[in-house]
């Protein structure tokens, strides 16, 4: 009689605290490769501070391993839950073994995870290195929605003329000391902005004051680079601000530009980043990178004028129960 067919069982979703981190090690090294290969960008701090905390067995997250050798990590996921809401930090598969399938297995362990933490009432996730086809199936897809997003990038060497502005408008560096009022000026500027439906951090002036925190003090986004962020004011109050991290040696990012309403459509944006641009070539980078949401209309077509083209697509993924 012939041997039954059994389909080999799929790699198992295990608690991330319980993995030594130094079965870890070649997959966060796999991952600091492609980021460097695919977007010229230095994922090591990141991934230092993941080891860290694994080291600690205080990451909440999953870790996927092989049916057939346990100690194989193929890919991990984290995730972060406060004030309601949960985060999904990473989640990577090694290059060879990712599939969406396989990628479902670390969403459905977290997101249930995230599920059962009390007062959780909506879930994001940007996800750079994901399978993103148009395709796939989310787990939870009733309560899903997903954004489009671009990650962009420009030579940092591109001469951009400059913008004459009103003599009322000043350009300075921007400095830790305009958190609050940049808090405020984001909030305003991303009323009603479908930005604001990828980021409820948007939505208020707390939640700006903690997106800016992670921008300065984490390397998510790269390391906070204060030569290259610009604040502009106005009557004595701040319009607009363009923020810069590095994050390669050769590379710099703009991670964040924001104009106030009133001021937007005299050339405010494309001044501040232009400065931020300059700064960043002058320090020595080749590149600048930068992501936008696809919808954002008015942002892409500046930005292309600037000289930013495509280099990756993904999207924004958030899960939030309606009713």
């Amino acid at each position: 009689m012939a041997a039954a067919l059994v389909d080999p069982p799929l790699p198992e979703a295990v608690d991330l605290r319980s993995i030594d981190v130094e079965a870890l090690a070649p997959l966060l090294a796999a991952q600091i490769e492609e980021w460097e290969t695919e977007l010229d960008w230095d994922f090591a701090p990141s991934a230092t501070l993941v080891r860290r905390f694994v080291q600690m067995h205080v990451l909440t997250g999953y870790a996927l391993v092989s049916p057939a050798n346990p100690a194989q990590v193929l890919g991990y996921s984290y995730y972060v839950c406060e004030d309601g809401k949960g985060l999904i930090g990473d989640l990577y598969i090694v290059k060879k073994y990712r599939t969406w399938e396989l990628e479902n297995v670390l969403f459905h362990a977290s997101l249930d995870a995230m599920w059962q933490v009390p007062g959780v009432q909506r879930i994001e996730s940007q996800l750079l290195m994901l399978s993103d086809t148009p395709s796939r199936r989310i787990p939870y897809s009733a309560w899903f929605q997903s954004f489009p997003r671009l990650f962009l990038e420009a030579p940092a060497s591109a001469r951009l003329p400059a913008r004459q502005l009103s003599s009322a408008i000043s350009i300075v560096r921007w400095t830790e000391a305009l958190q609050e009022a940049t808090g405020r000026l984001i909030a305003g500027a991303y009323q009603n902005h479908i930005d604001s439906q990828i980021n409820d951090q948007y939505r208020s002036a707390i939640g700006a004051r903690r997106f800016l925190t992670n921008i300065v003090q984490y390397p998510g986004c790269g390391t906070f680079f204060a030569p290259a962020s610009f604040a502009s004011t106005a009557a004595g109050a701040l319009c607009g601000v363009s923020l810069a991290s590095l994050v390669s040696k050769n590379a710099g990012h703009i991670t964040q530009v924001c104009v106030a309403p009133s001021y937007q459509g005299i050339g405010l944006g494309y001044q501040l980043m232009r400065k931020s641009i300059e700064a960043l070539a002058a320090h020595g980078c080749h590149t600048v990178s930068l992501t936008v949401t696809a919808a954002n209309e008015s942002a892409l077509s500046l930005y292309r004028k600037m000289g930013f083209v495509q280099r990756r697509a993904f999207s924004a993924y958030v899960w939030e129960p309606k009713g």
